[in-house]
């Protein structure tokens, strides 16, 4: 499957209560299948179902404990790093068709870039900050890496700030900055899907508001599955948007359907502020 269906496409079907969804058909860039994880004994996601369209940004919004930020490192399989954490089910990533739970993790994060919630450059120069991921890739060659590092950080709108103290200090940047670098360092290696948990809590309105054109001008370029507890900021950038709750995925949809017509009482509920 590389295209969402034209009829139908309800990533939450198989929850209770959930309604099927007349959508149109973007190509897919991802698709979750029935996905469970758990932490040791402990069930935190359970058969989630996500189609993830390509060059659109997919926010997940619901309140804290939900599972989002879990589902969001599924895709890069950030659980490997600790012991005892097991998956159920598949994430596909087209359009090789290929399962990312079943690939060597390693491999999984060389295609899926990630951006946390509060900036966390490298202790090096911006320059090396940018390129780290395309040394991991064996690239050394200088022209390819002056290249590719102008071009990300031109990307992540950060280039006529910085071009003239690229061997300077990342820790000399502003918070904001800071952030920016982080997108530039996980564009850099031209990543299949770029992950972001929270961007901007950490940041001030201002920052903030960059970081939310920037996403914008990137959804030209690049897939995109953001976390966020805010709603006006998923209901201003994203295109589809899943609200998730207790592990399980409630509703899925175009955000502005999501945000005027929820079918799901909780998805609702959650909105208007009821709980969360």
């Amino acid at each position: 499957m590389t295209h969402l269906d034209s009829v139908k496409y309800m990533a939450g079907a198989e929850v209770a209560g959930s309604t099927p969804v007349v959508m149109s058909s973007p190509e897919l860039r991802a698709e979750v299948r029935n996905l469970s994880f758990w932490y040791g004994k402990t069930q935190a996601l359970n058969g989630i179902n996500l189609p993830v369209a390509d060059k659109q940004i997919t926010a997940m919004i619901g309140p804290s404990g939900c599972g989002k930020s879990t589902l969001l490192r599924c895709f890069n399989r950030m659980h490997d790093l600790y012991p005892g954490n097991r998956y159920g089910g598949e994430i596909r990533l087209y359009p090789e068709d290929r399962n990312l739970i079943a690939m060597e993790p390693g491999l999984v994060r060389l295609r899926i870039g990630m951006v946390f919630q509060k900036p966390n450059p490298f202790p090096k120069s911006i320059f090396e900050n940018v390129a780290a991921g395309l040394r991991v890739r064996g690239i050394g060659d200088k022209r390819v890496l002056n290249e590719r590092v102008e071009q990300a950080l031109r990307g992540a709108a950060l280039w006529d700030e910085v071009k003239g103290r690229l061997h300077e200090s990342a820790y000399g940047l502003s918070g904001g900055q800071q952030q920016r670098l982080c997108i530039a360092r996980a564009l850099a290696p031209q990543p299949d899907i770029l992950l972001l948990d929270e961007p901007t809590s950490a940041l001030d309105p201002i920052a903030t508001a960059r970081i939310e054109d920037l996403l914008v001008e990137l959804r030209r370029t690049i897939t995109t599955v953001i976390v966020t507890h805010n709603m006006q900021q998923a209901a201003r950038i994203s295109d589809f948007t899943a609200y998730m709750h207790m592990g399980k995925l409630v509703e899925y949809n175009g955000t502005n359907a999501i945000f005027t017509n929820p079918k799901d009482k909780l998805t609702s509920d959650y909105i208007t502020g009821r709980f969360g």
